[in-house]
């Protein structure tokens, strides 16, 4: 009798159709990937061996596989939305300690400034320094600095004109007596801590030609930190000082003590016009907020802050396996690795075998709709017909009762 076959290709059926059923629940799922079902047919066992009249006993379900085919991509613009454009899956961490693998990029950043997922989840990658740009070597929860860095002022420069009109100057400068003095300008400098300091600057044309006295005070102090000549060509251009001045100012405030830097005239000019500033660039910054973050198709953080710092913060990988059908899937867009996946392999994006990050976007569902619903008809015929076995079974069997 056929009732083994028919009931085994009701159950394959069901099968297929939860399958099937799956693939259209999770068609807009992002960074989902459609399953299929593998089936094969089941023989009876026999001691002397399959004969060409073996008839088979029905079907069984081998497998479920996922299809890790490329999903479309759906621009969001938020920037820490992120699409894999070819192989590699995130690396999250859950609250426990278990580390997951996902294609689904949707992230955000929690309370404490880590980029977490819709389920908490934290990203993993690698911590980077700020200053030097050096990536660690650890793996580790990301987090983004809510603040930027302060930078001590280690350099400064200061382009101005010296009117060469100016009638000179014989008594010492002092920068409470506008007498003594024939042109200022002032500008601000940090120390370590972030703080800042105004440096003022003052210029007195001297009795010898194409010669100017410089003297800096830092915060309105009475004594010089530096003072120097200035020396012009007769076509304007400044002859000395060639190097840039050495400037240091001993702190209280707790800062690194002293605040040495060096400050640069090149450019100045003496010309028959009013005295000036035409630049004044310092490299020093006080710590800025954080304004939000980029983050690049190779996966390097950067994070924007206030003070025009752009600071690279961290380094996501992206993870690989030899076989990621055999990844086991674990619910939330998440997959474990196996001894049928393998390790997983580390790489930056765009190195190795590794894909691409796409920052402000996301990867969509890898589920063909149509497909999905043609299969569908199909999967719903096949379970009928192996209905109809059973019945049509049924009334043989019920032939061979009413024999008389």
């Amino acid at each position: 009798m056929g009732f083994q076959q028919g009931l085994s290709g009701l159950a394959v059926s069901a099968k297929n159709l939860d399958v099937i059923g799956n693939n259209i629940a999770n068609v807009s799922t992002v960074g989902f990937k459609s399953s299929q079902a593998l089936f094969s047919d089941v023989y009876a066992s026999s001691l002397a061996g399959a004969t060409s009249l073996s008839v088979g006993i029905g079907a069984k379900l081998n497998d479920v596989a996922q299809l890790f085919t490329q999903g479309n991509m759906t621009v969001t613009n938020n920037p820490l939305d992120l699409a894999v454009s070819g192989n590699g899956f995130f690396m999250v961490q859950g609250t426990d300690g278990g580390q997951a693998f996902t294609r689904n990029g949707q992230f955000r950043l929690d309370a404490e400034g880590y980029i977490v997922n819709a389920t908490s989840q934290q990203l993993m990658g690698y911590s980077v320094d700020p200053l030097t740009g050096t990536v660690s070597g650890s793996l580790t929860t990301l987090q983004i600095a809510p603040t930027g860095i302060a930078q001590t002022t280690a350099q400064a420069s200061l382009s101005l004109n010296l009117d060469a009109e100016s009638p000179a100057i014989a008594a010492a400068i002092d920068p409470t007596d506008p007498d003594t003095y024939t042109y200022s300008t002032a500008f601000t400098v940090y120390d370590s801590l972030g703080v800042d300091h105004t440096l003022s600057v003052y210029f007195q044309k001297s009795a010898t030609p194409l010669t100017w006295n410089m003297a800096a005070y830092l915060d309105g102090a009475t004594s010089a930190l530096a003072s120097s000549p200035v020396t012009f060509n007769a076509d304007g251009s400044i002859a000395t000082p060639a190097a840039p001045v050495n400037i240091s100012a001993a702190l209280t405030s707790g800062a690194t003590t002293p605040l040495a830097f060096t400050l640069d005239l090149a450019g100045s000019t003496q010309f028959g016009s009013n005295s000036g500033v035409n630049s004044v660039i310092q490299d020093g910054r006080t710590a800025g907020k954080f304004l939000g973050l980029q983050i690049d198709n190779f996966g390097m953080v950067q994070g924007r802050y206030d003070n025009g710092q752009t600071l690279s913060m961290a380094q996501i990988p992206l993870y690989t396996f030899n076989n990621p059908n055999g990844l086991q899937p674990i619910g939330d867009n998440l997959w474990l690795n196996s001894t049928e996946s393998g390790n997983a392999t580390p790489n930056n994006p765009g190195s190795g075998v590794a894909g691409t990050l796409r920052s402000g976007a996301v990867e969509d569902s890898n589920v063909d709709l149509t497909s999905e619903l043609v299969n569908l008809i199909v999967a719903q015929r096949t379970y009928q017909a192996n209905a109809q076995t059973i019945r049509a079974q049924d009334q043989i069997l019920q032939t061979l009762v009413n024999l008389r």
